[in-house]
């Protein structure tokens, strides 16, 4: 989602790097040629990984790069070199932003406090060089092993806001102007609806002890359904340990004060029930307007017994003091805000043992899967060992059988990756 520049949900591609290839190498002397083998083993794959920087305040930066590839690695050497391992894509979101699998909408991870690193997509591994298959009986392996490739994932960024206590009200009340009084911030005022379209964060300061503040664009009748800012917006809250509920209880433009703080509250726990749960302080704002002592009144014989109400001018600093000492003395019996558990997820990774039949239009059986990946790596064609080893495992797993039994008989075609073969029974 993005407004007026601020960017708080993205969706990105990213991919880890393949592995490099072994190397199929022989040690060569000068008049002693194929002395032994030699290939090194190919580089791993890069990894992707995700950092929380706490000078990031938004996700901006990922509207005009949507693709994070890390390294390949390198092929593998002779003289036993090895591949060098493809680099890293570290990616920088701000502190509080969840990591979501774009199809299934899981969280991956909660990127928290600053300087917390995650390793989303570990790199593919490089393939051994062919001095790893030397055994007591094969002293001259003629083939290498492939790396392991990758695949891409498309995933979501979303951010939200990490802040002690969230600013909620009716669009205009005077939340921006609040903030700006009971913090360093300095958020744009003025005097029309939706000023703020983005999450204001602020640190407010009470002699030794501080809290961050995030002032909420203002929600409207219907937020929690996506009329407005709201439902765009609402995500943000959802981190805080309290709220502290703005109102105009002036009236001035003609809306009832009482009425529009159950509509927020409404709003809130048709959003979310935790929402609807946290602990609120009510800030009525505007009290030196002329009319509001009547409304303060009303509100007070209405919810004074369930509230803590502190009535305050935003705009002349008046009554700021009494409601920071509220609300610090309710964050202190509050527990610290938490981070949102991931989901038990894992991309899917090809399995080993698992292949399908299917002919193609030329009526060849083709073989593909997991298993088919697998050989690709491990097979060189023009290796009679390797080949013999190919034959095994297709007879192993079960891939003849299966076959047959798809209608294969003699004669026919069949594919297998990159090998095309007659099929003999």
């Amino acid at each position: 989602m993005a407004t007026n520049g601020f960017t708080d949900r993205v969706k990105i591609k990213i991919k880890a790097g393949d592995g490099g290839d072994g190397m199929n190498s022989f040690k060569a002397y000068k008049g002693k040629p194929a002395c032994g083998p030699d290939g090194g083993d190919g580089g791993d794959g890069g990894d992707v990984i995700f950092v929380a920087d706490k000078n990031m305040h938004d996700l901006l930066p990922f509207r005009y790069t949507a693709k994070y590839y890390a390294g390949n690695g390198e092929r593998g050497g002779s003289n036993l070199c090895s591949g060098k391992r493809g680099g890293d894509v570290v990616i920088k979101v701000p502190c509080g932003t969840l990591v979501r699998d774009f199809e299934s909408g899981k969280v991956l991870c909660d990127v928290y406090e600053d300087g917390e690193r995650h390793v989303l997509l570990k790199g593919g591994r490089g393939g051994k060089g062919n001095v790893r298959f030397t055994t007591a009986r094969r002293h001259a392996p003629d083939f290498a092993q492939k790396g392991c490739k990758t695949l891409p994932h498309v995933i979501i960024l979303e951010m939200k806001v990490i802040a002690d206590v969230g600013l909620v009200g009716f669009p205009n009340v005077g939340k921006s102007t609040l903030l700006s009084k009971i913090s360093a911030a300095k958020p744009k005022i003025a005097d029309y609806h939706f000023t703020t379209l983005s999450p204001n964060l602020g640190v407010a300061v009470r002699y030794d002890e501080s809290f961050i503040a995030a002032d909420i664009p203002g929600l409207i009748e219907g937020a929690s359904e996506g009329a407005g800012l709201g439902h765009d917006f609402l995500r943000h809250i959802e981190r805080t340990r309290m709220i502290c509920h703005v109102v105009d209880i002036s009236g001035v433009e003609g809306r009832d004060p009482l009425a529009d703080f159950e509509t927020i509250n409404a709003e809130l726990a048709s959003y979310s029930a935790k929402l609807a749960a946290l602990p609120q302080i009510v800030a009525l704002n505007k009290c030196d307007i002329f009319g509001a002592e009547e409304n303060i009144k009303k509100f007070r014989k209405k919810y004074a017994k369930k509230y803590t109400i502190c009535e305050l001018s935003a705009l002349r600093g008046e009554g700021t003091g009494a409601l920071l000492d509220e609300i610090f003395a309710l964050l202190s019996t509050l527990p610290p805000a938490e981070r949102i558990p991931a989901d038990e997820f894992s991309f899917d990774e090809p399995d080993n043992t698992q292949y399908e039949i299917f002919r193609d239009e030329n009526g060849a059986y083709v073989v593909v899967g997991g298993l088919v990946d697998m050989l690709c790596r491990n097979v060189v064609l023009n290796n009679p060992e390797s080949m013999n080893y190919f034959q095994r495992v297709l007879k192993l797993r079960g891939v003849f059988k299966a076959l047959e039994g798809a209608g294969c008989t003699a004669g026919d075609t069949v594919i297998v990756g990159d090998v095309e073969f007659e099929y003999v029974i």
